[in-house]
């Protein structure tokens, strides 16, 4: 195809010759552009990609997203496997704490009331002493309380944050991913 015309060089020697050029200026013209034109599509031609090897890049391309596709779902499922773990154990734990907070509180109560059943009975004065030692005991253990749940706010609000962190990481390189490959 480097020899076939894609002109029709008989016109366009005539046409020179109307204007004025020679047989032999027009045919010369004729030949330069001639191989101008055939130089230029040798040159296209190379540069140009088969439509085997354009869908042979796309199927590549689509396996490898189709790839990460899966190992960023297989990430996203083990993170939330993961903080779901996570959770279950702070969970069983603050229902520990909860529990242990309990069975204080009842040991405490059960010893204030058994130390005031026993000092009513022996000195009427010291009443006023074992009711501060139960106001003291209470405040104690509302403060206890308040410390465990600002504990509890405080790893929610880090669970949320790394759910946050993972959510945003996975979607940038999702888009990072849909970027490079547009």
């Amino acid at each position: 195809m480097a020899g076939e015309s894609h002109f029709d060089t008989f016109q366009l020697t005539q046409k020179l010759q109307e204007k004025g050029f020679t047989p032999e200026q027009s045919e010369s013209i004729m030949g330069c552009l001639h191989d101008v034109i055939n130089d230029s599509i040798v040159n296209f031609k190379k540069e140009m990609v088969t439509k085997a090897d354009q869908e042979k890049n796309v199927y590549m391309y689509k396996v490898d997203f189709a790839q990460l596709k899966s190992e960023i779902q297989m990430l996203e499922k083990n993170d939330y496997t993961m903080m779901k773990s996570d959770i279950s154990k702070l969970m069983a734990e603050v229902e520990k704490l909860r529990q242990k907070l309990k069975e204080e509180i009842t040991r405490s109560q059960a010893g204030v009331r058994l130390d005031m059943n026993l000092e009513k009975g022996r000195i009427r004065d010291e009443t006023g002493t074992q009711m501060l030692k139960v106001k003291e005991t209470n405040t104690k253990i509302e403060a206890e309380i308040a410390n465990l749940r600002t504990q509890m706010e405080t790893i929610k609000f880090q669970i949320l944050q790394y759910m946050i962190g993972t959510i945003t990481g996975t979607g940038a390189l999702i888009l990072a991913y849909l970027r490079m490959f547009r």
